[in-house]
């Protein structure tokens, strides 16, 4: 743009500079109006319809970005995604109308990969489970399940993926991982043993997913999936909720072919009342808060702030998607 302080920006994650207020001041002080997202969670397409027309720019949390707010973006050049995945945003109607997509790809994979592991411990060891117990003034006797000399799969092994072996490299497990397009040197300098899919489903004592949502993952992991999974094995989930059939691993729960299940994401955020899922004890679930702690929630805020003033000054951006 010419003249950036006649521009307006519309910012709408609802943690967005919560730990870091310059977040706030900077873009203020560059653009002519910021307007904030008040509701306290992502917005839908139906809401951002309604005000999306005549924003310049587009700090984005979880809301639906789909053609139909496209289509009345009248000026937006950018959307600025404060986080990776970019799946609530239609691409191809951004694309067409010329609308910049950026995201923090590297902002929160520590936080989240952090999340990951201590899901994995909390289930390995009945964390929850011993800890309302006690509370409750109970003495329980639970048995554990040792991380060290157990099987952990990765499937995907990109940003988080990796930090994930990182840590879990110092615990004494054997680390799988399959990839479509896996880094061998950081494998190897690692740890990872790179297997077929059949292989990291069947072997896993622990697996782990770090995919991103495609039509091609949607339901991959499905009751045909649970049937060749490891008699016993436990199952963590920190990417994206749509890649299980909920009901299939509710089924495989249900009748002991898994031992237990962490989720931070479901395919409806949050969850429909009295989601079966969550009646079991022995499912861990968090509500979708792998990117949130202060350098995460910083990082991306940073990120996001810079990519969005770049596209208005007419610069690259440091993360384009499309």
């Amino acid at each position: 743009m010419n003249d950036l302080h006649q521009a307006r920006v519309l910012v709408t994650p609802t943690s967005y500079a919560k730990d870091d207020p310059s977040l706030r001041t900077d873009l203020e002080a560059e653009v002519g109006e910021v307007v904030y997202n008040t509701l306290g969670r992502p917005l839908t397409s139906t809401e951002l319809v309604q005000i999306i027309g005549g924003f310049d720019g587009y700090i984005a949390g979880l809301d639906s970005i789909d053609r139909s707010v496209i289509e009345l973006a009248d000026r937006l050049k950018v959307i600025a995604r404060y986080g990776v995945g970019v799946d609530n945003v239609d691409l191809d109607a951004a694309l067409s109308k010329g609308i910049v997509v950026t995201n923090t790809p590297d902002a929160n994979s520590d936080s989240v990969a952090e999340l990951t592991v201590g899901l994995m411990v909390a289930l390995a060891r009945n964390i929850l489970t011993a800890a309302q117990a006690t509370k409750s003034g109970a003495w329980p006797r639970l048995e554990g399940v040792a991380l060290k000399g157990k099987v952990v799969g990765l499937y995907g092994l990109g940003r988080v993926g990796k930090q994930v072996a990182a840590i879990l490299a110092g615990f004494g497990c054997s680390l799988l991982a399959y990839d479509l397009c896996p880094d061998t040197g950081f494998a190897q300098k690692v740890g990872i043993k790179i297997v077929s899919k059949d292989e990291l489903i069947s072997q896993s004592d622990f697996l782990s997913f770090h995919l991103s949502l495609s039509p091609d993952t949607h339901h991959l992991v499905n009751a045909e999936f649970f049937s060749r999974m490891k008699s016993g094995a436990f199952l963590i989930n920190t990417s994206r909720g749509e890649l299980i059939d909920e009901a299939a691993l509710f089924d495989a729960l249900q009748d002991g072919r898994l031992r237990g299940a962490a989720l931070d994401v479901f395919s409806q955020q949050p969850p429909v009342p009295n989601l079966p899922l969550l009646t079991l004890p022995q499912v861990i679930a968090t509500p979708h808060m792998g990117a949130h702690t202060d350098g995460a929630t910083r990082a991306m805020g940073r990120g996001a702030l810079n990519d969005c003033l770049a596209i208005l000054r007419g610069e690259a951006p440091s993360h384009r998607v499309v």
